[in-house]
Protein backbone atom coordinates (compact mmCIF):
# COMPACT_ATOMS: atom_id res chain seq x y z
CA UNK A 1 0.00 0.00 0.00
CA UNK A 2 3.07 2.22 1.06
CA UNK A 3 3.98 1.54 -2.58
CA UNK A 4 0.83 3.02 -4.64
CA UNK A 5 0.69 6.01 -2.04
CA UNK A 6 4.08 7.06 -2.88
CA UNK A 7 3.11 6.46 -6.91
CA UNK A 8 0.07 8.36 -6.45
CA UNK A 9 2.15 11.36 -4.57
CA UNK A 10 4.17 11.51 -7.11
CA UNK A 11 1.65 11.56 -10.10
CA UNK A 12 -0.09 14.77 -7.83
CA UNK A 13 3.29 16.14 -7.32
CA UNK A 14 3.91 15.99 -11.30
CA UNK A 15 0.07 17.50 -11.98
CA UNK A 16 0.84 20.16 -9.39
CA UNK A 17 4.12 21.14 -11.04
CA UNK A 18 2.62 20.53 -14.77
CA UNK A 19 -0.14 23.09 -13.88
CA UNK A 20 2.36 25.35 -12.30
CA UNK A 21 4.54 25.73 -15.75
CA UNK A 22 1.40 25.65 -17.58
CA UNK A 23 0.13 28.93 -15.28
CA UNK A 24 3.09 30.67 -15.52
CA UNK A 25 3.67 29.97 -19.33
CA UNK A 26 0.09 31.85 -19.61
CA UNK A 27 1.01 34.78 -17.30
CA UNK A 28 4.17 35.03 -19.31
CA UNK A 29 2.69 35.26 -23.05
CA UNK A 30 0.39 37.98 -21.98
CA UNK A 31 1.36 41.00 -23.94
CA UNK A 32 2.36 43.70 -22.03
CA UNK A 33 0.01 47.18 -21.76
CA UNK A 34 1.30 49.16 -24.62
CA UNK A 35 3.51 52.53 -23.86
CA UNK A 36 1.27 55.36 -22.96
CA UNK A 37 1.85 57.49 -26.10
CA UNK A 38 3.80 61.04 -25.34
CA UNK A 39 1.98 63.70 -23.96
CA UNK A 40 4.17 66.78 -25.70
CA UNK A 41 5.15 66.72 -29.50
CA UNK A 42 8.87 68.92 -28.48
CA UNK A 43 11.90 67.49 -29.91
CA UNK A 44 14.82 67.10 -27.18
CA UNK A 45 16.43 70.56 -27.78
CA UNK A 46 12.91 71.86 -27.52
CA UNK A 47 12.40 70.19 -24.00
CA UNK A 48 15.87 72.11 -23.29
CA UNK A 49 14.94 75.07 -24.30
CA UNK A 50 12.13 74.66 -22.25
CA UNK A 51 13.87 73.96 -18.99
CA UNK A 52 16.25 76.80 -19.72
CA UNK A 53 12.83 79.02 -19.94
CA UNK A 54 11.70 77.57 -16.49
CA UNK A 55 14.76 78.17 -15.00
CA UNK A 56 14.63 81.59 -15.11
CA UNK A 57 17.37 83.98 -14.01
CA UNK A 58 16.93 83.54 -10.54
CA UNK A 59 16.84 87.77 -9.95
CA UNK A 60 15.24 88.78 -6.53
CA UNK A 61 15.52 85.11 -5.15
CA UNK A 62 17.28 82.51 -2.98
CA UNK A 63 19.87 81.09 -5.19
CA UNK A 64 22.89 78.49 -4.45
CA UNK A 65 25.72 78.65 -6.03
CA UNK A 66 28.55 75.65 -5.62
CA UNK A 67 32.40 76.66 -5.13
CA UNK A 68 34.18 74.55 -8.10
CA UNK A 69 37.34 73.35 -8.52
CA UNK A 70 39.51 74.74 -11.66
CA UNK A 71 39.75 71.40 -13.28
CA UNK A 72 36.11 70.53 -12.74
CA UNK A 73 35.10 74.23 -14.20
CA UNK A 74 37.44 73.86 -16.65
CA UNK A 75 35.23 70.45 -17.62
CA UNK A 76 31.92 72.31 -17.03
CA UNK A 77 32.98 74.80 -20.02
CA UNK A 78 34.10 72.04 -22.08
CA UNK A 79 31.04 70.39 -22.04
CA UNK A 80 28.98 73.65 -22.89
CA UNK A 81 31.50 74.67 -25.64
CA UNK A 82 30.77 70.93 -27.69
CA UNK A 83 27.25 70.71 -26.29
CA UNK A 84 27.08 74.13 -28.73
CA UNK A 85 28.87 72.88 -31.29
CA UNK A 86 26.25 69.37 -31.66
CA UNK A 87 28.74 67.20 -30.27
CA UNK A 88 26.63 65.52 -27.56
CA UNK A 89 28.39 62.68 -26.84
CA UNK A 90 31.88 64.31 -25.87
CA UNK A 91 30.02 66.80 -24.02
CA UNK A 92 28.12 63.99 -22.08
CA UNK A 93 32.11 62.10 -21.75
CA UNK A 94 33.27 65.59 -20.31
CA UNK A 95 30.52 65.86 -17.96
CA UNK A 96 30.93 62.09 -16.86
CA UNK A 97 34.47 62.75 -16.29
CA UNK A 98 33.77 66.07 -14.20
CA UNK A 99 31.30 63.82 -11.82
CA UNK A 100 33.67 60.82 -11.37
CA UNK A 101 35.39 63.76 -9.62
CA UNK A 102 32.85 65.10 -7.87
CA UNK A 103 30.24 62.60 -8.31
CA UNK A 104 27.49 64.87 -5.62
CA UNK A 105 27.41 68.17 -7.12
CA UNK A 106 23.62 68.85 -8.47
CA UNK A 107 24.82 71.46 -10.99
CA UNK A 108 27.40 68.50 -12.72
CA UNK A 109 24.16 66.03 -12.23
CA UNK A 110 21.69 68.48 -14.00
CA UNK A 111 23.68 69.52 -16.86
CA UNK A 112 24.04 66.00 -17.48
CA UNK A 113 20.82 64.94 -17.64
CA UNK A 114 19.95 67.94 -20.11
CA UNK A 115 22.71 66.58 -22.09
CA UNK A 116 21.11 62.92 -21.44
CA UNK A 117 17.68 64.53 -22.75
CA UNK A 118 19.60 66.05 -26.09
CA UNK A 119 20.16 61.94 -26.37
CA UNK A 120 16.83 61.24 -26.02
CA UNK A 121 17.98 58.83 -23.39
CA UNK A 122 15.00 60.01 -21.07
CA UNK A 123 15.49 57.59 -18.20
CA UNK A 124 18.82 58.30 -17.43
CA UNK A 125 18.28 62.28 -17.94
CA UNK A 126 15.32 61.66 -15.29
CA UNK A 127 17.92 59.53 -12.57
CA UNK A 128 20.23 62.07 -13.24
CA UNK A 129 17.73 64.72 -12.69
CA UNK A 130 16.06 63.11 -9.46
CA UNK A 131 19.64 62.73 -7.94
CA UNK A 132 20.72 66.13 -8.65
CA UNK A 133 17.25 67.68 -7.08
CA UNK A 134 17.70 65.16 -4.02
CA UNK A 135 21.41 66.50 -3.29
CA UNK A 136 20.52 70.27 -4.37
CA UNK A 137 19.48 73.11 -2.19
CA UNK A 138 15.69 73.09 -3.16
CA UNK A 139 15.41 76.63 -3.85
CA UNK A 140 16.51 78.92 -7.43
CA UNK A 141 16.83 78.11 -11.40
CA UNK A 142 18.67 74.70 -10.60
CA UNK A 143 15.96 73.35 -8.60
CA UNK A 144 13.38 74.44 -11.15
CA UNK A 145 16.08 72.95 -13.72
CA UNK A 146 15.15 69.16 -12.10
CA UNK A 147 11.94 69.34 -12.22
CA UNK A 148 11.17 70.65 -15.76
CA UNK A 149 13.57 68.07 -16.84
CA UNK A 150 11.38 65.32 -14.71
CA UNK A 151 8.31 66.84 -16.11
CA UNK A 152 9.45 66.94 -19.81
CA UNK A 153 10.54 63.02 -19.23
CA UNK A 154 6.97 62.18 -17.66
CA UNK A 155 5.47 64.21 -20.97
CA UNK A 156 7.23 61.86 -22.95
CA UNK A 157 6.38 58.71 -21.01
CA UNK A 158 2.88 60.05 -21.08
CA UNK A 159 2.54 60.18 -17.85
CA UNK A 160 0.30 64.07 -16.95
CA UNK A 161 -0.06 62.55 -13.46
CA UNK A 162 3.69 63.31 -12.55
CA UNK A 163 4.24 66.36 -15.16
CA UNK A 164 1.76 67.71 -12.97
CA UNK A 165 3.41 67.10 -9.69
CA UNK A 166 6.60 68.04 -11.23
CA UNK A 167 5.12 71.76 -12.57
CA UNK A 168 3.98 71.84 -8.81
CA UNK A 169 7.19 71.12 -7.20
CA UNK A 170 8.97 73.47 -9.84
CA UNK A 171 7.05 76.24 -8.81
CA UNK A 172 7.60 75.61 -4.95
CA UNK A 173 11.44 76.26 -6.06
CA UNK A 174 11.18 79.65 -5.98
CA UNK A 175 11.79 81.31 -2.76
CA UNK A 176 12.90 84.87 -2.10
CA UNK A 177 16.14 85.85 -0.28
CA UNK A 178 16.09 86.41 3.30
CA UNK A 179 15.80 90.32 4.30
CA UNK A 180 19.46 92.01 4.47
CA UNK A 181 19.83 94.12 7.18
Amino acid sequence: MTHDHNASFRRASRACLAAAVLALAACASQPAPPPSPPLTPDTPAQMVAYIDAAAGDGAGELNVQPLRSPEVEDLRQRADRLRGQGHLLDAAAALDHAIELVPDDPALLQERAEVALLLSDFERADGLAARAQSLGPGVGPLCRRHWATREQVALVRGDGDAAEAARVSMAACRVAPPPRW
